[in-house]
Parts: structure tokens; sequence; C-alpha cells
């Protein structure tokens, strides 16, 4: 039995070509799997350091963007990531546009990124992380001290910034994780730049899944789980199937934050409740 993993656009800026990924079971990948998955995540991790040192200096914005996509989609292929993509995702917007997405995992970044690269705002610990932070800066991210309420406005006109200079901006206004059961209501304050460049609004529905399509709540880097924790739980899965709906946007308007914070939440909560 089989499933369409899924449709994507895979052009100059998009994911298109179908790929079909096996059903299985809820059981645990062999040792032999996850030796073999460990050792390729770690020379992908010396890959990308590499092409950031080397190439990056060299690259275009599009260049870096495509690197950063065709990076973050090997990178889910190794874990046995099978991504399903729905909806139309933003590939080459003509106005502002920021993405809000329901926060899983670390996954989450590398399943839009793998779509369309974006530039993320991330909580300030995440720069400390081995490697994975110093990707993280490389490739664009934005990252805010959270326990510094003033530099919320510094980040807000930063993001604003880099929406009208053409990126495309994301952000996990629930400002935690969950287990992917649940969408908690999303923080406004987060919200405040797509007032300000005027942009549109694109909800982003995550869940992981196991093979059966249940809910597979070890791709989840929520709770006291450590950062190792959650790599060691994927890693020991078959298979995860992360299922991405990119979500009719909505239009930014002046004064209206918490109407569209909670606009943006509920549509979220909808499509994982379908």
């Amino acid at each position: 039995m089989s499933r369409v993993a899924f449709h994507a656009q895979q052009t100059a800026g998009a994911l298109r070509a179908p790929i079909m990924g096996a059903m299985s079971g809820r059981g645990t990948s062999s040792l032999a799997t996850r030796g073999v998955r460990m050792t390729r995540i770690a020379l992908h991790l010396v890959r990308g350091v590499l092409t950031v040192a080397v190439m990056f200096p060299f690259l275009d914005v599009q260049g870096r963007r495509s690197t950063v996509k065709r990076w973050s989609y090997s990178l889910l292929r190794i874990l046995g990531v099978h991504l399903h993509l729905h909806g139309e995702p933003p590939i080459r917007p003509t106005e502002p546009v920021m993405l809000v997405a329901n926060h899983v995992s670390w996954l989450d970044i590398f399943a839009i990124n793998a779509v369309v690269p974006v530039r993320f705002v991330a909580k300030s610990e995440v720069r400390r992380w081995p490697v994975i932070g110093w990707l993280s800066a490389q490739s664009g991210t934005l990252f805010i001290e959270r326990a510094q309420r003033r530099d919320t406005a510094r980040i807000n006109q930063l993001v604003a910034e880099v929406m009208l200079a053409g990126d495309v901006a994301a952000v996990f206004p629930e400002g935690t994780t969950t287990d992917g059961s649940q969408v908690l209501r999303f923080h406004s304050s987060l919200l405040q730049p797509a007032l300000l460049a005027a942009a549109g609004l694109q909800p982003v529905a995550l869940r992981f899944e196991h093979g059966d399509g249940s809910l597979c709540v070890e791709a989840a880097y929520d709770g006291d789980k450590s950062l190792w924790d959650t790599f060691r739980s994927i890693v020991a899965q078959p298979e995860i199937h992360a299922q991405v709906w990119f979500l009719p946007a909505l239009t930014a308007r002046a004064g209206h934050r918490r109407e569209l914070a909670d606009a943006a939440q509920a549509a979220i909560a909808d499509r994982l409740k379908s």
C-alpha cells in the first residue's frame, strides 16, 4: 500500500514533483538505519558549513535561496521525512509576505525552507545551537532577545524591511512548541511587521504523522525534551510524513493586529482538526 508523498513544483523557484512514500507501521528504525542516518546527517552538516563558508560569498540572493532550499530538502530525505505540500506557497511574491505557522519541531524550519526559502524569526537561544545555529544565522535567520521587550521594536522594524526588500519572512506566533495536537493562541506582537510593511499574512499549518496517519509526537521538540532528545527520536522513526498546508493569505490592516493573529490561529487550528 502506498501514498502520494507530495506534489510540488521543482523549477527555478518551486517544487512540484510527485514523490511516493511507502506506508509503514509505528515501530522504530533499525540500529543500522539510525547509524547510517546519523553519519549522513553529520556529512550533510559539514557540506552545509563548507557551502556557506566557501560558496555563499559568491552567490547572489537567488543563488543563496536555491541552495538553502536544496539543502533543506536533502536534510528531510536523509531523516526519512516525506514532505506533503498542500495549497499555494508564495514562490514568487509580488508583494510583501509574512508566513505564520504553528510550531512543533525544529523540522518546521526545514519543511518550509524546502518549499520556499524564508527569513525566519527565532529566539536568540537557537543562535547558540552547535552548527545549526551558525548555519541559521548565515542563511538569514533573524534572532530576537525575547527576555528584552525593547528588542521587539528592533526586530519588528528589521523584519518589515526584509519583506519590503523582497524576502518572505516567517514567524511562529505561539512563542513555543507543542506536540502538534493543539494550536496555542498567537502572540499578536510578532505580527506587527506585517502591518508595518502592509504585507499579506499567509497561515501555514504543520503536522507530522506516522505512516499510518497518526500524530507523530516523537517529532515534537516540546516539554522538557532537549535538542538531542528530539534528534534521536526523529532518527529512530522508520519514516515521518510532514503535512504542510499553505492556507489562503489574510490582508493585514493597520490597527487590527489582535484580530489578524486570532484569524490566522483559527485558520490553522481548523485545518489541523479537519
